[in-house]
């Protein structure tokens, strides 16, 4: 699966990411907000190995997030299938810190979207969020997510207790609000 936006390319992680792949995810402005961080380079060769071509039936599928002119490595996005189809698809994104501010995040989002209510036709995406991230608190508000809920003190993080924030979009309300032009082409 590759996905194209004017800026991006989301494609395959590749063995050859790993050092890119370790040094953002490790970066402490990533991690902070990170369920997983790679210990060393070869914990992220092995995330790398990991990965499935394509989507599976269920699980996660992480895929590289590249400038499409350069190809370098930037961030990684994720989708977290469900066993059943009719469940809630989960998202999740990762950007370097150089290159936070850019609008990438968003854009990269927006082609992960238009791929899970598209091509695989589900019905639900959501993403569990810190709400200290205000960033991407911002992103996914501007996008048309809805807060669903505010989970206090709900994770054990890194040594504290965290906040999770639900945020949700339903398939018609991506295709009738920000995702109809992209749907359109």
């Amino acid at each position: 699966m590759e996905l194209a936006t004017a800026r991006l390319r989301i494609d395959a992680l590749r063995p050859q990411d790993a050092e890119a792949l370790f040094a953002y995810r490790a970066d402490p402005v990533v991690a902070r907000f990170q369920g997983w961080c790679p210990v060393d380079v070869a914990a992220a060769r092995d995330f790398i190995a990991a990965q499935p071509t394509q989507p599976q039936a269920s699980g996660w599928f992480q895929r590289a997030i590249r400038l499409r002119d350069s190809g370098q490595l930037i961030g990684d996005v994720g989708v977290n299938l469900p066993e059943q189809a009719e469940d809630s698809v989960e998202f999740g994104i990762s950007i370097a810190p150089t290159h936070q501010g850019s609008g990438y995040a968003s854009e990269a989002v927006r082609a992960m979207f238009a791929f899970v209510f598209g091509q695989l036709g589900r019905h639900r995406i959501h993403a569990s969020v810190d709400p200290r991230n205000l960033a991407c608190v911002a992103m996914l508000r501007a996008l048309g997510m809805r807060q669903e809920a505010h989970h206090r003190e709900s994770l054990w993080l890194r040594g504290e207790w965290v906040d999770d924030v639900i945020f949700a979009m339903l398939a018609r309300e991506w295709l009738s609000g920000p995702g109809a032009a992209i749907h359109r082409g």
